[in-house]
């Protein structure tokens, strides 16, 4: 695997997609292709109103310390998160109290939330054995979970160990046992597949791929957008009709063949192939605003260092712009040292590889924070009334088609301003021997090792 572990493997932590990832902690809620919410411990759910959500616990569930899934030991999990410091990224912002009942929990939220599915569905609300629990808010995952395989033991950022859990109340585990290893350089991860010491391999880097056996590397499409953003509140680019002449320079297909070794799709919208639903449903835009002729306008565009395929983007862009007749200067620092000057609007553009779902599934909350006139990330410093029109409006639509739509008609909007230039999504690219069969390649990156995946 790439990254060790950060906090200890606490779920309430990004470290909660290793557990997921390697199935041995359970939530209450999965997500389909389509980032529908689907039974996992809780068999069913309704909205008995507008802020209370009610969930049936599965019967059956033993975890791997022997004790049995209630609704109680569910709903301790979900106060724990609530209290925890920092809070699960799916509940920030989110108002939320919780009780057991009757084989139940019971969740209410402070305003109406038609995503309380969807967020239980994220591995950072993993449900864990209350021995997991240590009364100073520490959690211990190991001999905790519910899944199809036991941690049982981690070796602090060096490795884990993972065995068949054969207590599991699904389809039993048909590997015997999961070994991982954290390896950051990704040359080594690389050589681990080609030397056959690694039987999987995550993120192997886009200048190994070449050198592996082409039937070992599977490229999986991510809900991740490498965007231009442009300033649409100081400096050339309020022009709408600059922002045009920028988005008309762009050659994404350049860029995908030059940078990205042809490892990425060319943007047609700012959601890509990872949500296969919104190539389906996206409309034409027509009628574009026209371009204007930059007459050597000197524009500032800035990117930062540490996504390696960033600064080679940003000097391509920069011909590509100076091409069409801007001036072009670049910036280029390690992000820690540029994201407040970026939030700050010091910059005309900006190149930014932007996740487009959170934990939910739903691209909502990104549409928000990067788009509409209040948002928390919004480095276009956009505020234009039909994107926080169409935005508010997908907000409150339940899941589904319906939402799935509404969501289709913020980003037209958003497209139509030329604030944000969708170039390209990205790809993450999975090692795996010849000899492993069914391993998962999931652009949410919450699965890979599942019951089903095993040696040939």
């Amino acid at each position: 695997m790439m990254l060790p572990p950060r906090s200890g493997l606490s779920p309430f932590s990004d470290d909660a997609f290793k557990l997921s990832r390697w199935s041995t902690a359970e939530t209450l809620v999965n997500l389909d292709e389509k980032g529908d919410a689907r039974p996992a411990l809780a068999t069913r759910w309704s909205r008995t109103s507008d802020t209370t959500w009610e969930f049936v616990i599965r019967d059956g569930v033993t975890f791997h310390d022997g004790s049995a899934l209630t609704a109680a030991v569910a709903a301790n999990t979900l106060t724990r998160a609530m209290k925890a410091s920092p809070k699960p990224r799916i509940l920030d912002g989110v108002q939320l109290e919780v009780r057991a009942e009757a084989g139940k929990v019971v969740l209410t939220t402070g305003v109406p939330d038609p995503l309380v599915p969807q967020r239980l569905s994220s591995p950072q609300l993993s449900v864990l054995a209350e021995s997991a629990y240590a009364g100073d808010g520490k959690v211990n995952p190991v001999g905790a979970g519910s899944g199809p395989f036991k941690l049982v033991k981690v070796d602090g950022t060096t490795s884990a160990t993972l065995d068949r859990f054969d207590g599991y109340w699904g389809e039993k585990a048909k590997a015997a046992g999961i070994d991982v290893s954290f390896v950051p350089d990704g040359a080594a991860r690389a050589a681990g597949i080609r030397s056959g010491e690694a039987h999987i391999a995550e993120a192997v880097p886009v200048s190994q791929a070449a050198l592996l056996d082409q039937q070992t590397i599977t490229e999986v499409p991510m809900p991740r957008t490498n965007t231009l953003y442009l300033n649409t509140k100081s400096g050339p680019f309020i022009d709408p009709a600059l922002r045009a002449a920028a988005r008309e320079a762009i050659d994404a297909e350049a860029i995908v063949k030059g940078v990205y070794e042809g490892r990425a799709d060319v943007a047609k919208g700012l959601l890509g192939p990872a949500l296969p639903w919104a190539a389906e449903g996206r409309k034409a835009l027509g009628d574009r605003t026209k371009a204007a002729d930059p007459k050597g306008v000197t524009i500032t565009l800035a990117t930062f260092t540490d996504r390696a395929e960033l600064p080679e983007v940003a000097s391509v862009l920069q011909q590509q712009l100076q091409d069409k007749g801007f001036t072009v200067n670049q910036v280029v620092r390690e992000y820690a040292h540029i994201e407040q000057d970026m939030l700050a609007g010091k910059f005309d553009a900006f190149i930014l590889s932007r996740a487009t779902v959170l934990d939910s599934g739903d691209p909502v909350a990104y549409l928000r924070s990067d788009f509409a006139c209040d948002g928390s990330f919004n480095i276009a410093k956009l505020c234009d009334p039909a994107v926080d029109a169409a935005v508010v409006k997908a907000v409150g639509v339940e899941s589904g088609d319906q939402r799935r739509a509404a969501i289709l008609e913020a980003e037209a909007a958003v497209l139509r301003t030329d604030a944000a230039i969708p170039m390209l999504h990205e790809r993450v690219i999975q090692g795996d021997a010849t000899s492993v069969a069914d391993s998962a390649k999931d652009p949410r990156e919450r699965l890979l090792v599942t019951a089903t995946t095993r040696l040939k």
